[in-house]
This record gives structure tokens, C-alpha cells and sequence, in this order.
């Protein structure tokens, strides 16, 4: 009868021991063993492991000399932007009485950056960040300052006006930042050099937008806590500090600034073949954003819950920065111009959920619920568009581009408020949920239109 194997192992070759002497000359002792157990063969690799996981798309993307550095004194000087308009209502509606004062102030505000914002830009591509962007900086945060102090001592209703309009000098700060990606990643000369850094600025244009979607998510949140818990001017002290302070350390970094061009060749970029109608289309997503905004506290407050309405708003957010993140760590494929309209396509789509759930239930947490998910198209929507403004925009005047776009955005924001808060008051809450739905039915027609002829022919 044949022999049985025996429970224990036979080792055919042995790993090397621990107090073998090693010598250049012998060679070097296997790191395989192979064993037999029963009717088994067991192989065991007692090598070193020395290969790694490769680093993520983010990561390698904050391993580029000076990155974090401008990176953090951007996201600094960002998150104001999330809580002056917020703490401008808190303060002058808590000490004036009146939300109407505090409402008409802030449009001003609004207005005046949608005219100012892209003459700043002009002269940050022209003479360099650094030189404009901190005293620009330092104008709007002395305009802060004056209005809370006009709040403070009683000034007449008209310096608040002028005093938050002074505000409009505050730099883009994300336009700034993107700029800087746009310059570190410049594309190669060979083909796998320019693929390689398209993927990376898809990767930074998506890490800003969800930069902008946390600053907007925690801004609000936080000035409101400061002025509440504090003084109703806290919440723009703070800011002031936070946006002086942040743009130092930004403009502080200059190995990563873009160079400036005192005199740029190449023609404005409102007409620049394909930037008009990206600005259209960035007026319709605006509205969407705008509308969105005002209906949410109106239903919230329909519902006799208000002060959920932040938390809801959060949330949508909250969607559109984890959607945003995913969305610069894949690779998607075919050009930019090409996924535009699907991106809007889903946005518009998505949109309808909150409408059917107002409609259907009128429940707040289902409400919260699908805005949620509504949000989660919206970063990778915006991220497509700056992609393609940057792409449009002639070299040299990248800021002022990207500005435009955002101002394109901002005047979107106004009317959509208006057209919300005018469905909300003549219709009802759950009606003005179909304004934003509108409107991104309007941006995706916008999309699909072909291009005019004369961009055809230049470009």
C-alpha cells in the first residue's frame, strides 16, 4: 500500500536564518519555501515587500512644491465669502428691525462685485496677484469694517449702501487659485505629458469646487453662530480677519503665482470664441442656484421650521462637495465640451426630486433627503464649465475669464432669487421648486445649441 504523507509539512527549500552570515560572494539564500501538506502544495514568499500603494490623485496632486502652502491661505481667505452676506442680514436686521433694509443692502453688494469683480481680475492678470489682489483685499475689508460700524453708531440707512458696495473690490479667490493650478500644470509636449495634465487640473478644477461648496456649506453656519452666540458684528469681524489674514498667505506664495502680463496680446475673453455662450449658460445655472436658495426657507418656513433651512441647504452642499471630490478622482473620457451636456442633463433631472417630494409628501426630511442627492450634479457640472473656460480663455487672462463666469453665476443668483421669492409669495413654496427646474432645463438648451458660426470659423 503506498505511504500516506504525513500530517506535518515537508519543506522542499527553507527561508534564510536569521544568523546566517551574509557574504558578497555566496549567493544570496531563496526566499520561497515550499511546503507539502496532505496533498497540498503550499508556496510562502518570505521576501520584502517593497512595493507601495501608489499615491491618490489628490495627493499628488498637494505633493507639488507650494501647493499646500497657497492652498491653505486660499481656503482661508475663501471661507468669508460663505458668511458676510449672512452676517451683513444677522446685523443689520438685528439692529435696524428691518430684513427689507438688510435685503436691499446686500443686493447693492452683490450688484456692485458683478461690475467690479472683473475689472480687479483685469489687473491681476496684467500686473500679478500679489500686487493687486492684497490692496483689493485690504479696500474690502475696510468697507466691513465701515459698515459694521455704520450699523454700530447709528448711521444713516445711505452709508450702508456705500459702505458694503466698497466691499466689491474682494478679490475671486477661487478664479486666483484655479489660475495658479492652470499654471503648475501646464501642458507637455508630448501626447502622454498633455493627457497627464489634463487629468491633474480635472482633478484640481473638481478639489476648488468642492473647496467652494465647503465654504459655502460651513460659512453661513458659522457666522450665524457668531453672531448669535456673540455680538451681531461678529460674524464680519471675523470674516475680515479670516479674508485678510488668508489673502496674505496666499499672495505670500510667490514661486506658485502665475506671471503677470503687463500688456496681453491676445484679445478680451468676452470675445473669445465659445467664453459667450458659456456665460450664458452659467446665468441659467445661476438662477438655478438663486431660486433654490429662497424657496428652501420659504417651505422650510411654511412648515414651521426655518432655522432647519440652513441644515437643509447644508446638505445639498454637502451633496455636491462629496460628488465633487469623486468626480476629480476619476478619469472621465471625451472632451470637456462633450460632457457639459450630460452633466446638465442630470443636474436638470435630479432637480425634479425635490419637486416631486414638496409635491407629493411635503415632508422637510424627505425634502432634505433628495436635495441631497440633487446636489450631487452640481459640482461636476461646474467643474465641466470652468474646465472649459479655462480651455476658451486666451492665455494671459485666465482671471479675468474665470471672473466673468462667476459674475455670470452671480447675476444668474439675483434672478433666480427674485423669480423664487415671486413664485413663493403669488403661487406657492412647493410651486417655486419648478423655477429652479426651469432653469436648468433652459441651461441644458443653451448646451445643445451648436456654436455660431464666427467661433466655428475661429476655432
Amino acid at each position: 500500500m503506498p505511504q500516506r504523507t504525513p500530517a506535518h509539512s515537508s519543506h522542499l527549500s527553507h527561508p534564510p536564518h536569521p544568523s546566517r552570515p551574509s557574504c558578497p560572494s555566496c549567493p544570496s539564500p531563496p526566499t520561497t519555501v515550499f511546503a507539502v501538506t496532505a496533498d497540498t502544495l503550499v508556496a510562502a514568499d518570505f521576501g520584502p515587500r517593497t512595493g507601495r500603494r501608489p499615491p491618490g490623485p489628490y495627493r499628488r496632486l498637494l505633493s507639488i512644491p507650494g501647493a499646500r502652502a497657497f492652498t491653505i491661505g486660499n481656503l482661508m481667505a475663501r471661507l468669508p465669502m460663505g458668511m458676510f452676506s449672512v452676517s451683513a442680514v444677522v446685523m443689520i436686521a438685528g439692529t435696524r428691525g428691518s430684513y427689507a433694509l438688510a435685503g436691499a443692502v446686500t443686493a447693492t453688494g452683490l450688484a456692485a462685485t458683478a461690475l467690479v469683480a472683473p475689472w480687479t481680475a483685469r489687473l491681476v492678470d496684467r500686473h500679478g496677484q500679489a500686487k493687486v489682489a492684497v490692496p483689493a483685499t485690504l479696500i474690502a475689508a475696510l468697507g466691513s469694517v465701515a459698515l459694521l460700524l455704520c450699523v454700530r453708531y447709528g448711521a444713516p440707512a445711505w452709508t450702508l449702501f456705500a459702505a458694503y458696495a466698497a466691499t466689491a473690490t474682494t478679490p475671486n479667490t477661487g478664479g486666483m487659485a484655479r489660475a495658479r493650478w492652470a499654471h503648475l500644470l501646464k501642458d507637455g509636449r508630448d501626447r502622454k505629458d498633455r493627457k497627464d495634465a489634463a487629468d491633474a487640473l480635472h482633478t484640481a478644477n473638481s478639489f476648488e469646487q468642492a473647496a467652494d461648496e465647503l465654504c459655502f456649506m460651513f460659512g453661513p453656519v458659522l457666522a450665524a453662530f457668531l453672531c448669535t452666540a456673540l455680538f451681531p458684528e461678529a460674524g464680519t469681524l471675523v470674516g475680515v480677519v479670516l479674508l485678510v489674514t488668508g489673502m496674505l498667505l496666499f499672495a505670500a506664495q510667490r514661486s506658485t503665482e502665475p506671471p503677470a502680463r503687463p500688456r496681453p496680446g491676445a484679445k478680451a475673453p468676452l470675445r473669445a470664441p465659445g467664453i459667450p455662450p458659456l456665460l450664458v449658460t452659467c446665468l441659467a445655472m445661476g438662477g438655478v442656484f438663486g431660486a433654490m436658495e429662497v424657496v428652501t426657507i420659504a417651505f422650510a418656513d411654511a412648515q414651521g421650521h426655518r432655522a432647519a433651512a440652513g441644515v437643509v441647504l447644508a446638505l445639498q452642499a454637502a451633496g455636491s462637495c462629496a460628488a465633487g471630490l469623486l468626480y476629480g478622482a476619476l478619469k472621465p473620457a471625451g472632451p470637456a465640451e462633450h460632457r457639459l451636456p450630460w452633466c446638465v442633463a442630470a443636474m436638470a433631472a435630479l432637480l425634479t426630486l425635490p419637486l416631486l417630494a414638496a409635491s407629493l409628501s411635503g415632508s422637510l426630511p424627505l425634502l432634505a433627503l433628495t436635495l441631497l442627492v440633487a446636489g450631487m450634479a452640481t459640482a461636476p457640472t461646474m467643474v465641466t464649465t470652468m474646465t472649459l473656460v479655462q480651455h476658451r480663455t486666451p492665455e494671459g487672462r485666465l482671471n479675468e475669464g474665470m471672473t466673468l463666469a462667476v459674475t455670470g453665476l452671480l447675476g444668474g443668483i439675483a434672478c433666480g432669487s427674485a423669480a423664487g421669492g415671486w413664485t413663493v409669495e403669488h403661487l406657492s413654496p412647493t410651486a417655486g421648486y419648478g423655477v429652479p427646474v426651469t432653469a436648468a432645463a433652459v441651461a441644458l438648451l443653451l448646451t445643445l445649441l451648436p456654436p455660431p458660426r464666427r467661433d466655428l470659423a475661429t476655432a
